[in-house]
């Protein structure tokens, strides 16, 4: 066996592959969990805004104070995770406790909830809410970093886990819609059956991925270093270029996410419903996309892969926000096509983020996946909160999306036009040239599992 600076093992060992029946099963709580991961930055802000009746700044305030509250909950959340030991593994009996917290916020936030519900209601319901949300997706993305720890087999775990993602978020997107156009109801009633979609498809999709899916236990000595441990990952080259990486990439769809109602309907002239389709057609080109990036870092590498994808989605969105309104089809095939690198982000940054996982328990002898995780998790929340900060750029400039475009006045369009077409077009930018010389390649990622299958098979 070779230490950190030795000369590769001739060959890393092979591991089980595991079939597409228990990757679906392992992703099916992406269909829950991604309605609460667009309902988060999408559905909730504008759903409080105008049907219940908070303030923009009042909602955007809300939203940010719980997510850096839940920032400082994610490190404690990984650091426990890393020390779980279970009969039924690390990961899945967090998830298993995360369920009825996210079926009871589900329940109080989209379905219960009235117009004219307090600020505190909505911070209270919003904490539950983040808390089993980082509990769930914390185990999963941990249980995925075991469940296959080869780097071309996490490109496909996480390729499963990003398709079932878009489905969750395709299938949430289209209830509203349905609702409206079948005369079902309102928006609002929409908003509730998607809560009640979401408490029922969690304790199933749940059930089935423990059932079905297994879960390796790592043969790593517990972690250790407390704070000091935490702090020492940030001086890692890898790990600063993903969270820089993640932090851009979730800041811009998290602008796109929060403002596109408003820009659809306050720029372009479309209603509610239109701009759900425009939505949904986005997602269904990031489902399209998404086993085009996954087979692209088998063939040059993640990080290569996930440049690539964000240079392009920089023109892609920028040609899409630029075409003119009032051609319905014309606007839809131009969001289809600024989707199509959607997942890319996504699926590839987590992958990356569990090759990272190795590259410390190669170097440290500790498995701090779960708190890693919890990093990325971090960054990505940052990411969404400092995304709200143009609502309340826009209430300060005195744009309402109660008010008809008239009423705004051109200052208050021109800045949610450069709000929502020039800066996330510049962050996915930034996005790409951040991952230059990025250092686990993988040649050494190849290099490391093969170190550490030895140390394994010794201990």
């Amino acid at each position: 066996m070779t230490d950190s600076h030795g000369a590769p093992p001739t060959s890393t060992p092979a591991t089980q592959r595991r079939s597409n029946g228990v990757l679906a099963a392992f992703s099916g709580p992406c269909l829950p969990l991604a309605a609460f991961g667009v309902a988060l930055p999408v559905t909730l802000p504008e759903f409080y805004a105008t049907h219940v009746g908070l303030e923009m700044g009042v909602v955007a305030a809300m939203f940010m104070i719980v997510r850096l509250m839940d920032i400082g909950l994610d490190p404690l959340i990984g650091w426990a995770m890393d020390r779980t030991r279970t009969r039924y593994g690390r990961y899945r009996p967090w998830m298993a406790a995360a369920s009825p917290l996210l079926m009871l916020a589900a329940l109080m936030m989209f379905v219960l909830v009235q117009p004219g519900a307090s600020a505190l209601y909505l911070l209270g319901w919003l904490f539950v809410l983040y808390l089993g949300f980082s509990m769930s997706t914390l185990g999963q993305l941990g249980w995925a970093a075991v469940l296959a720890p080869e780097y071309d087999q996490r490109s496909r775990v996480y390729g499963w886990w990003q398709v079932f993602n878009i489905v969750g978020v395709i299938l949430i997107l289209i209830l509203p819609t349905v609702v409206i156009k079948t005369g079902l109801g309102t928006y609002a009633d929409g908003v509730r059956i998607m809560g009640w979609a979401i408490i029922i498809a969690l304790p199933i999709t749940f059930a089935l991925a423990f059932l079905f899916a297994p879960e390796p236990m790592n043969k790593a000595p517990s972690p250790h270093g407390g704070v000091r441990a935490y702090l020492a990952l940030f001086k890692m080259p890898t790990v600063r270029k993903l969270l820089w990486a993640d932090l851009f990439l979730g800041i811009a769809p998290g602008i796109t996410g929060s403002m596109l109602f408003f820009f659809f309907g306050q720029i372009k002239g479309y209603d509610h419903a239109q701009a759900s389709l425009f939505m949904l057609g986005y997602f269904v080109a990031g489902l399209v996309g998404a086993p085009f990036w996954a087979w692209l870092a088998t063939r040059i590498g993640k990080d290569r892969a996930l440049a690539v994808a964000s240079a392009i989605f920089a023109v892609f969105y920028l040609g899409a926000t630029l075409v003119p309104g009032g051609n319905f089809m014309v606007t839809m095939v131009a969001m289809f096509i600024a989707g199509l690198p959607y997942a890319a982000s996504l699926l590839l940054l987590r992958a990356m983020m569990a090759d990272a996982s190795d590259e410390v328990r190669f170097e440290t002898g500790s498995d701090r996946t779960g708190l890693m995780f919890s990093i990325l998790a971090a960054t990505t929340k940052v990411g969404q909160a400092l995304a709200l900060i143009p609502y309340m750029i826009l209430q300060a400039v005195g744009f309402s999306p109660l008010r008809t475009p008239e009423q705004n006045g051109d200052f208050a369009l021109l800045m949610l036009q450069i709000l929502f077409i020039a800066l996330p077009a510049l962050l996915l930018a930034a996005s790409a040239l951040v991952l230059r010389r990025y250092p686990l390649t993988p040649q050494r990622h190849d290099h490391i599992r093969a170190v550490l299958a030895q140390r394994d098979a010794g201990s």
